[in-house]
């Protein structure tokens, strides 16, 4: 039988959110998202709908380490049974088709046998197997759809039909109907930073990572507000995924979690962050602290050595290696501090459980790992749902590429919730710390805030933050 995949060329158009209103009507549309033309820095963008299956293995609600270690069993049989056969279409082509969707932070409890103080609202994993995408290649300057053999002719036809029709212009009709408040005050803040430096100061952990959380009323349609939050962070890690008619994920992420082309895998922590600036000379300023930075160096290492060490659980020894160490990144509204470290992968290990064996990602936890989540769960007040976790895919083929859901927007029934956060280590200071959320977050909340006032010019803003969030 012939498993290749078929290919039909698609006019190209540098911003993908364009194609990608053209199939947001169709059930569980998904965008994964390098924020092109907004961030030069990506490559692909993946636009899908229609998946076949909505009804993925999942671990379920508060799900235990065997119910999740069975999840991911039950993910990669169902992955390799539906999928068998199916041929690459080119190495140009990183998705044609697959498992696509996230995993939120509740699903790493469960595999490091943590009790959370908070069940989640959201379901702890959201996964649909799709027979069809859209690849933009930005570098290529190629749009193609990419059928699986199953797609019959006349759907293909449907499709390209769609794909192809003029665009109706809609009203930005998103809106907050109430502002954001977070679940910590500055009192507060201080109080939980304190709880985690009594544990550092007695051992029990070297890094842990604290969050609040923001929420807010919306109504209207969240697509508008992340094409407007986009147009803001350019972040080459981006996505949007429609979870039912009342539910969006909104994500703005800078960071990749783990990545796999064949054997080869590699993961790019982020830990150290300075604001934006316009003057430049302040802004540059701000980018050589972050790089001289003993405190924010180190606290980089301490995650480099967690993730070498979770690799070191699916990768062949010896086959583990700092690519780049300590590299300055900067993004519209922060500078970051981003390593790179890449294994290879062995021969009886797939992509389910490299990323059974990294959830959720140590960037976001701290090290020890299970003992920073054990205090995550006891001091923070409020479920991570998807924030921490990992909006990814995985091909057909068996190629994978994900994300850590930071900067990550839950739009869950008339609520808007995003979650802040940062790492704290011996000579942290509580007042920087608290800051630090705004620094990565305000940018985001005002655009929210003032969407309904002003919205086109947000939509075409790519300028940098404008100074220091407050």
């Amino acid at each position: 039988m012939n498993r290749a995949v078929h290919l039909d060329e698609l006019p190209y158009r540098a911003d993908s959110c364009e194609l990608f209103e053209r199939i947001r009507p169709l059930p569980g549309a998904a965008l994964l998202d390098s924020s092109y033309p907004h961030a030069t820095t990506g490559r692909y963008d993946i636009l899908t709908a229609q998946p076949w299956n909505s009804a993925l293995p999942t671990p379920g609600p508060g799900a235990r380490e065997t119910a999740c270690y069975q999840f991911f069993d039950e993910l990669a049989r169902f992955h390799a049974d539906y999928y068998a056969g199916i041929q690459p279409a080119s190495q140009d082509i990183p998705f044609c088709g697959g498992i696509l969707g996230y995993i939120g932070y509740d699903c790493g409890n469960g595999l490091h046998r943590v009790t959370p103080n908070r069940q989640a609202a959201s379901p702890p994993v959201h996964l649909c197997a799709y027979d069809w995408c859209v690849i933009h290649d930005h570098l290529l300057r190629r749009a193609v759809l990419v059928a699986q053999p199953r797609i019959k002719a006349s759907q293909r036809r449907d499709l390209l039909a769609r794909l192809r029709q003029p665009v109706v212009s809609k009203s930005a009709d998103f809106k907050l109907t109430q502002g954001f408040t977070s679940n910590f005050n500055t009192e507060e803040y201080r109080r939980a930073f304190e709880k985690i430096q009594a544990y550092i100061q007695a051992g029990d952990c070297y890094h842990d990572n604290l969050s609040q959380c923001f929420s807010a009323a919306d109504a209207g349609d969240p697509s508008h507000a992340y094409r407007a939050l986009r147009a803001v962070a350019a972040a080459p890690f981006s996505a949007y995924l429609e979870l039912d008619p009342d539910r969006a994920v909104l994500s703005l992420s800078p960071e990749r979690f783990l990545s796999l082309h064949g054997h080869h895998v590699e993961t790019s922590p982020l830990k150290g962050t300075r604001p934006r600036y316009d003057d430049r000379r302040a802004d540059q300023l701000a980018a050589d602290e972050l790089r001289s930075s003993e405190k924010d160096r180190a606290e980089n290492l301490m995650i480099v050595d967690l993730l070498r060490n979770d690799l070191g659980r699916s990768c062949v020894p010896g086959s583990i290696y700092v690519v780049r160490l300590f590299e300055v990144q900067s993004f519209p509204t922060v500078h970051h501090l981003v390593s790179t470290v890449s294994g290879e992968l062995r021969q009886d290990r797939g992509p389910c459980e490299l990323l059974r064996d990294s959830c959720p990602g140590g960037s976001i936890t701290g090290a020890p790992k299970r003992r920073a989540m054990e205090i995550i769960a006891e001091i923070e007040p409020h479920s991570r749902e998807v924030y921490c976790g990992s909006v990814f895919y995985i091909s057909a083929v068996g190629r994978m590429d994900s994300n850590i859901a930071i900067r990550t927007l839950l739009c869950d029934r008339g609520e808007i919730q995003c979650w802040g956060g940062g790492g704290i280590v011996a000579d942290s200071q509580s007042q920087r710390e608290y800051q630090e959320t705004f620094d990565k977050l305000g940018k985001f909340l005002r655009v929210l805030e003032t969407f309904g006032k002003h919205c086109a010019s947000l939509l075409q803003n790519t300028g940098p933050a404008d100074g220091r969030p407050h």
